[in-house]
């Protein structure tokens, strides 16, 4: 048997496929990120497989989200010390109350979930709200545009929120999705599609706003067509959880954010 005989390589090969060690698991040596999220949501975490870093790792609790009303809001946001106290005793770096419509339900509404979950766990804390607000600033974002899947209700409060922070939503819309209908059932191409047809020459970013829409990986196409920065819930709380931390990799494609410190 010579050395180029095939039933020679094709042995070698699988001895090598064999014996390849097998991918190291992500441990997060570098930052480990605690995240409460609404019970429905099967988007945040695997887009933050896709955005963090290596040597982060995510490790999420649910709490009830049975839809968008103002009860189904603060009904979920009662639950955030027994959440808290599930991630505490696990050595992780910072909490992360995930959810857009309910820290965003009034302005001060994230900044008080922050404190209960800090006082209940003893770790770090911070919202969803709290990073939209610091990629507005950051981006130097004054005035928007704001796509949802959300009713009329959430989406009037959200620009409440922003215009709180001094954000101006220029136009928002939302899909009023019935609270039977997964907002992650709509596809990357409809959100593209619906964010395209709403560009505006006086918006300094546009903002997909919800947890649980499948958007990230539209973010960078949208940029070049929208010609402004792009900002969604997942890839801003990412951000400004690994900026806080002072994890300080720029990330590239999934927007213009991931590039700032």
């Amino acid at each position: 048997m010579n050395a180029t005989d095939p039933a020679l390589m094709q042995y070698i090969a699988a001895q090598q496929a064999v014996t390849q060690p097998a991918k190291r698991p992500d441990y997060g040596d570098r930052l480990r990120l605690g995240m409460i999220l609404p019970n429905r949501n099967i988007v945040a975490e695997n887009d933050a497989q896709a955005i963090l870093p290596a040597g982060v790792s995510i490790h999420t609790t649910r709490l009830k989200l049975h839809g968008t009303t103002a009860e189904d809001i603060l009904g979920m946001s009662a639950g955030a010390e027994s959440a808290a106290k599930l991630l505490g005793p696990a050595p992780i770096d910072l909490i992360v109350f995930h959810c857009t419509a309910v820290s965003t339900h009034d302005p001060l509404m994230g900044d008080a979930l922050v404190k209960r979950i800090e006082d209940a766990s003893g770790k770090p804390a911070m919202a969803t709200s709290q990073a939209l607000a610091a990629a507005f600033k950051t981006l130097d974002a004054k005035r928007i545009v704001m796509l949802t899947p959300y009713q009329q209700s959430v989406n009037d409060a959200e620009v409440r929120f922003c215009a709180h922070h001094g954000v101006e939503v220029l136009h928002e819309v939302g899909l009023q999705l019935p609270a039977n209908v997964s907002t992650a059932s709509i596809s990357e191409q409809e959100w593209f599609d619906r964010a395209v047809a709403m560009k505006n020459p006086d918006a300094d970013a546009y903002f997909l706003s919800c947890t649980n829409i499948k958007c990230i990986s539209v973010i960078a196409a949208l940029e070049h067509v929208l010609e402004a920065p792009v900002i969604t819930s997942n890839q801003a709380m990412l951000w400004h959880a690994l900026r806080t931390c002072k994890v300080l990799d720029k990330i590239s494609g999934y927007g213009a954010l991931l590039q700032y410190h």
